[in-house]
């Protein structure tokens, strides 16, 4: 008699010393990456999570791995943020908050502005679909405020993106600018807004 064919295996889940593993180095990560900005010492991650080296490189294989799992939950969230926003409020209200919290999350550890927007000329970054999903995010709210006529029409989602890097870099190289943050926002804003007619 012919065999049945065998259902595909179902993808096995982590092992539990090695999801635990995965959890020390991504914490050490945080703390690190928060005390040193994104070139922190790969090397010290394993050493403060208690792995070798080795055991980091298998759970990321570049520094961007280690950044897309450290960056994506915060950045996920900020993508669901812009469809709330959409839903909730009016056009320029959604894209003016989250392209408030978009550049606070973009200057959330030193040299993060540099390194989101060095993907843009690397497709094959880890964090290269973490950025695009942002710029699409934020695409749709501008598009929606465009729609409505409170955003310049030459405006793109890659001038967002670059935007709200800028802003966070000035005050990633500058710290004692943090406090003229608001104010340099609000500057980015009158900027996107259309010119009145003379």
């Amino acid at each position: 008699m012919p065999r049945e064919p065998h259902a595909p295996a179902e993808p096995r889940a982590p092992r539990a010393d090695a999801q635990r593993n995965r959890d020390h180095l991504l914490a050490a990560a945080a703390t690190l990456v928060a005390e040193q900005g994104t070139q922190a010492s790969l090397r010290d991650v394993a050493r403060r999570a208690g792995v070798g080296l080795g055991t980091l490189y298998r759970h990321f294989p570049t520094r961007e791995d280690l950044l897309e799992a450290l960056l994506g939950r915060r950045f996920e969230h900020l993508a669901a943020r812009a469809d709330t926003l959409a839903a909730t409020e009016p056009a320029e209200r959604a894209l003016t908050d989250w392209l408030h919290d978009f550049t606070l999350d973009a200057g959330a550890y030193q040299g993060l502005p540099a390194t989101l927007m060095a993907t843009l000329s690397d497709p094959e970054s880890a964090l290269h679909a973490l950025c695009l999903r942002m710029r699409q995010a934020g695409g749709r709210l501008l598009a929606a405020a465009q729609r409505e006529g409170v955003i310049r029409p030459d405006v793109t989602a890659l001038d967002l993106f670059a935007l709200a890097n800028a802003l966070s870099w000035i005050t990633d190289q500058a710290p004692t600018l943090t406090e003229r943050r608001d104010h340099l926002f609000r500057l980015v804003l009158d900027g996107l807004r259309p010119r009145p007619r003379q």
